[in-house]
C-alpha cells in the first residue's frame, strides 16, 4: 500500500469523528513516519512502512484518544511540551493566563510564585523561562508532576520550579506575591465531548456548580495574605467569582478569549 492509498482510507476511517479527517490522518502519517508533510507529498506513491502501526494509531484516535496523547506532544506559547494520558491537555485559551501573570510580575522585585494545579507545568515553565523566577507548584496528581519535572528537564528550568504533591497550598509556608492557576471549573453535569472525556476527570470538573475550587483558591489565598491571584475560569462564572473575590478582599479584572468569552480574572488583595 502506498502512502496516498494510506491516506486515503485513514480519512475515510475517521471521517465521522472529526471536522477535519484528512488533517489528522495527515498529522498521524507524519508521527508514523516522522516525516514532513512536503516529504510525505513527494513520496505518495512509495510503499508504507509498517502500515499497521499506522493503522493502529489511526484505530486510537477513532477510539477517541485525544491527538496530542496519541502524538506525544503539544504546542503551546510557541514550545513543544510532551504530553501523556492521564494529565490535562494544555489550551491555546491559557496562554492568555500567562501572559497575564507576567504583567503581574514584572513590576515586583524577585517575585515570589506558587501554581496551584501544574498539570504538565506549562504556565510555571513559561514564567521561568521569561523571567528567571522560582516557583512553588503543587499538583494532587503524582502523574503529573512527573510530566511536569519531564517538561522542564527539557527547557532547562528544572532547577527553578519545586514540584509537590499536595492539595492546593497545604503543608508549604512562607509568602507568595502571586498565585496562578489553572483549575478544574466545569459543572459536573456539563456534557463534554468523547475525546475530552479521555483527559483525567479531576482535572476538568470543578464540582455541582464548577466554581468550587476557585472559590476555594480565593479563601486560601485571602486567608494567607497573597496579594495577587491569576486564575482561569469558566465562561458563565464571572458573577459568581466577582462576588467570592470582593469578599474576601480583592480587587478583580476579568478577561476574556479570543472568542469573547469570559476566560480568567487577574485580582489584586486591597
Amino acid at each position: 500500500m502506498n502512502l496516498n492509498k494510506a491516506l486515503y482510507l485513514a480519512t475515510n476511517e475517521i471521517s465521522n469523528v472529526c471536522e477535519n479527517p484528512a488533517k489528522v490522518a495527515k498529522r498521524l502519517l507524519m508521527h508514523h513516519l516522522n516525516a514532513s508533510i512536503e516529504w510525505i507529498f513527494l513520496h505518495g506513491n512509495e510503499n508504507l512502512n509498517n502500515e499497521i502501526a499506522y493503522f493502529e494509531l489511526v484505530r486510537r484516535f477513532k477510539n477517541y484518544e485525544p491527538l496530542d496523547y496519541i502524538l506525544g506532544f503539544t504546542s503551546f506559547y510557541g514550545l513543544d511540551f510532551d504530553v501523556e494520558s492521564g494529565v490535562l491537555i494544555p489550551r491555546p485559551e491559557t496562554e492568555i493566563l500567562v501572559d497575564k501573570s507576567l504583567e503581574i510580575l514584572s513590576s515586583i522585585k524577585k517575585p515570589r510564585v506558587a501554581e496551584i494545579g501544574v498539570g504538565s507545568g506549562v504556565i510555571s515553565i513559561c514564567l521561568a523561562l521569561k523571567l528567571g523566577i522560582f516557583i512553588t507548584a503543587t499538583d494532587i496528581n503524582k502523574k503529573a508532576l512527573n510530566l511536569t519535572f519531564k517538561n522542564a528537564k527539557k527547557f532547562g528550568v528544572s532547577d527553578y520550579i519545586k514540584l509537590i504533591q499536595t492539595s492546593y497550598l497545604e503543608g508549604i509556608f512562607g509568602d507568595f506575591d502571586l498565585v496562578v492557576s489553572n483549575p478544574p471549573y466545569i459543572a459536573n453535569d456539563y456534557v463534554l465531548d468523547k475525546f475530552v472525556l479521555n483527559e483525567p476527570k479531576n482535572a476538568l470538573f470543578g464540582g455541582f456548580v464548577g466554581d468550587e475550587i476557585l472559590k476555594d483558591i480565593i479563601r486560601i489565598s485571602a486567608n494567607r495574605g497573597i496579594r495577587n491571584l491569576a486564575c482561569e475560569i469558566g465562561y458563565n462564572q464571572k458573577a459568581s467569582l466577582s462576588k467570592a473575590l470582593e469578599q474576601s478582599g480583592y480587587k478583580a479584572e476579568f478577561y476574556q478569549d479570543l472568542a469573547g468569552f469570559d476566560r480568567g480574572f487577574v485580582a489584586k488583595l486591597i
